[in-house]
């Protein structure tokens, strides 16, 4: 692969208008079909096999045009103190904003008088109006949610309270500030990394090309494939993530070899053909991990997984390709002022010498990557414990994670959707603001048997009379639960229903969705992880041609992630520093939360440890004992995957800010997974754990030494096969190459 590698870069070099027009035209061409295609929905969402996805079928086939899985709404009203809701003003309110609703908007299915309905509060403080729409939240269209903000307002005018509650106003994902607050840190720290404009310019220009050829093939194809509008977004924020970290380990590797005498088109074939290689298999594995959500069998998330993994693939692409091409056009500003006036006068020097001062032979002064590398090699064992019970600890409260959706209650109490929810738990109970739709698949005497047995069960508010359809074979009853939507006492209480109920009883409703949600996720989470952690296992035993290195590699990476969910738990749950981190409602994690850490973390963690443990492969293949190849890879790698992860931990951290829970809760899994995974399994326990084996981590059995495909990750074919054709560098034997820091 080395080889095949090392040729496509040189011919990118010498290629460079060719191929930058190429991408240039890709990105053209996607932009006019994302232009010409009609605007993303939020894609059709179905849970195959659960029993709230049976119940909404059933619904759809026995109530025709009923709408079952449509947008809904509750205007809650509060009146005044001294006031009723079922005073003379407070009805005239009311029923002047029932009248507007239902000639508001054509996609409006129904509308409930709470006079008619027995939505008053006992003590007649509270009241609200149930709408019903015919299509989902995210498919409302402006004009018809400011009809349903607006249908209040008389209301408010007259003195009352009036907070709108319910998925009717729920806004799609609105995307650009993270990704403007991403690539501007990413910017300020590749300046610092390289020292160069031009060279950190690269890898933020190629990656939001590739970002704008895969968000733009998205939206062009999002009516055929019915993407959602958050698929787009998924793929923007991994290939944004991927697109800089692969052009960074391209041009780091670059500016090396030209440190060490190349010329530039065979510096650029060499930067390809070594780091390309490891560019690669990182790239497989995130393709890996996001086509892997397909085990959840959820449609709309293998949706999300495969559009996420073919924008990864195109960063790849761009990366083995587009980038020595504009390496082409940077000459020697790739390089700052400093290390530019170095190489001069390497050139300049005779041969034999070295401007450096002895980089080569240590009179230099070492690197940071070089100093803590060695730190390590002396302390392996000290710096293992430490790594190892600080993760551990850190992992303690993920013992305790509950799994669940959040509901309106961890909305900020500034939206109207929050205060709706606590008017209604005011007014109704906290269990008014989920209740559950109950199908029955039968007549009145199975409804009358059903309605029975439910109002006999614990944690049950009230239950509403049947309502049969025309056919007057299916039942719908709504049950009140005494607990909110998202408490572990609604869940027992959907699970007591379905045990004792009988086959044909399904209960339904966003309550119970969210619940069988969170247990298919829940259900999935083993697998996926079984084939994501095996596939990747295998594809870097090849890499690598060792046993113990992929198996260490595997285990950091699920030590790390067992620690930020523990994170996750302490502060989204028990609620620690929630005050710093803005939580105002604890409650359970997200249910994807595990599932979606996993998929993006192992990515961007494997990542890192193909490019730092590939240079320490490759030297320890060139000749040096092990300790020496761990200080090799450190000094050439080090600093490249730190800036690499603090561009990472950066654009998570900048969604913290949210104020919404879900994006809050993710930016800060993701950002503090990264953390732990870059900083302390990957540059910590990773040399200490290679110190501790020696030649052991690099052991493989013969007999799966010779059953495996040599793919050359390190470069020693290429190497091999250049010095055979005299061509090992662009500046003469390589014992007279000077050597110089970069």
């Amino acid at each position: 692969m080395a080889t095949f590698l090392y040729k496509l870069g040189r011919f990118a070099f010498r290629r460079r208008h060719a191929v930058t027009l190429l991408w240039i035209a890709l990105l053209a061409l996607a932009g006019v079909g994302a232009a010409s295609a009609p605007a993303a929905t939020s894609g059709s969402f179905s849970m195959p096999g659960t029993e709230a996805q049976r119940a909404f079928d059933l619904l759809e086939e026995r109530f025709p045009g009923g709408s079952a899985d449509g947008a809904t709404a509750r205007v809650v009203f509060k009146a005044p103190d001294g006031g009723k809701m079922t005073d003379p003003a407070g009805k005239a309110a009311v029923e002047q904003a029932v009248d507007e609703l239902r000639t508001g908007s054509d996609q409006v299915a129904a509308v409930t008088d709470p006079y008619t309905a027995k939505a008053v509060s006992q003590d007649g403080s509270t009241a609200y109006i149930h709408v019903s729409y015919k299509v989902n939240g995210m498919e409302l269209t402006d004009e018809t949610k400011d009809a349903l903000t607006e249908a209040g307002e008389g209301a408010r005018d007259a003195g009352f309270t009036v907070e709108i509650g319910g998925d009717a106003l729920q806004a799609a994902p609105e995307t650009g500030t993270g990704e403007v607050v991403g690539v501007v840190v990413a910017g300020i720290v590749l300046v610092i990394t390289f020292g160069s404009l031009v060279a950190a310019g690269l890898p933020l220009i190629t990656a939001l090309i590739g970002v704008g050829i895969g968000a733009s093939g998205i939206a062009a194809l999002a009516g055929t494939l019915d993407l959602g509008s958050t698929t787009g977004i998924l793929a923007t924020m991994i290939g944004l993530a991927v697109g800089i970290d692969y052009a960074l380990f391209i041009v780091s590797r670059y500016r090396a070899e030209l440190a060490e005498g190349r010329d530039r088109e065979e510096a650029a074939g060499r930067a390809v053909g070594t780091a390309g290689s490891a560019v690669v298999f990182a790239g497989l594995t995130v393709v890996i991990a996001l086509v892997g959500l397909a085990v959840v069998n959820i449609p709309i998330l293998t949706k999300m997984g495969v559009a996420a993994a073919a924008t990864v693939a195109l960063a790849v692409l761009i990366a083995l390709t587009l980038i020595p091409a504009l390496l082409g056009y940077a000459g020697r500003f790739v390089h700052g002022r400093k290390a530019r006036a170095a190489l001069e006068a390497a050139a300049a020097a005779p041969r034999g010498t070295d401007p450096a001062a002895g980089s080569a032979g240590g009179g230099a002064k070492p690197n940071a990557g070089t100093r803590w590398a060695r730190f390590v090699l002396r302390r392996p064992v000290a710096v293992l414990l430490v790594g190892v019970i600080g993760l551990g600890a850190l992992a303690v409260p993920a013992a305790s994670l509950e799994l669940g959706l959040p509901d309106d209650g961890a909305q900020p109490t500034s939206t109207t959707q929050r205060r709706a929810y606590d008017l209604l738990s005011e007014g109704f109970g906290p269990g008014s603001n989920g209740p559950l739709m109950v199908v029955v698949d039968g007549g009145q005497a199975a409804a009358d048997k059903a309605v029975q047995q439910i109002r006999g069960l614990d944690g049950v508010a009230a239950v509403t009379p049947a309502t049969l359809n025309e056919a007057g074979d299916t039942a719908v009853v709504t049950v009140v639960p005494k607990d909110r939507p998202s408490s572990e006492a609604t869940e027992e209480l959907v699970r007591d229903i379905r045990e004792t109920s009988g086959d044909n009883v399904l209960v339904t409703g966003q309550t119970a969705m969210n619940i069988d949600f969170s247990q298919k996720m829940n259900d999935a989470l083993l697998p996926y992880l079984a084939l994501v952690v095996g596939l990747a296992f295998l594809l870097l035993m090849v890499v690598f041609r060792s046993v113990l290195v992929p198996l260490k590699a595997a285990l950091g990476f699920l030590l790390s992630v067992v620690a930020a969910l523990g994170a996750v738990v302490a502060v989204f749950q028990w609620g620690w520093l929630g005050g710093l981190f803005g939580v105002e409602q604890t409650g359970p994690i997200m249910s994807m939360m595990p599932i979606f850490m996993v998929g993006v973390v192992f990515g961007l963690a494997m990542d890192y440890e193909v490019f730092l443990v590939t240079r320490m492969r490759e030297a320890y293949v060139h000749g040096e004992r092990p300790g020496e190849a761990i200080v090799t890879g450190f000094r050439h790698g080090a600093r490249v995957v730190t800036a690499a992860a603090v561009i990472m931990i950066a654009v998570f951290a900048g969604f913290i800010g949210s104020s919404e829970q879900m994006v809050k809760m993710i930016g800060f899994g993701l950002a503090t997974a990264v953390l732990f995974d870059a900083f302390v399994v990957r540059m910590a326990i990773v040399p200490a754990v290679l110190a501790l084996l020696g030649h052991k981590a690099w052991w493989l059995p013969r007999w799966l030494d010779r059953a495996l495909p040599n793919v050359d990750v390190e470069g020693e074919g290429l190497r091999k096969e250049l010095e055979d054709s005299g061509a090992s560098d662009g500046a003469g034997p390589e014992a007279d190459r000077p050597l110089i820091r970069v």
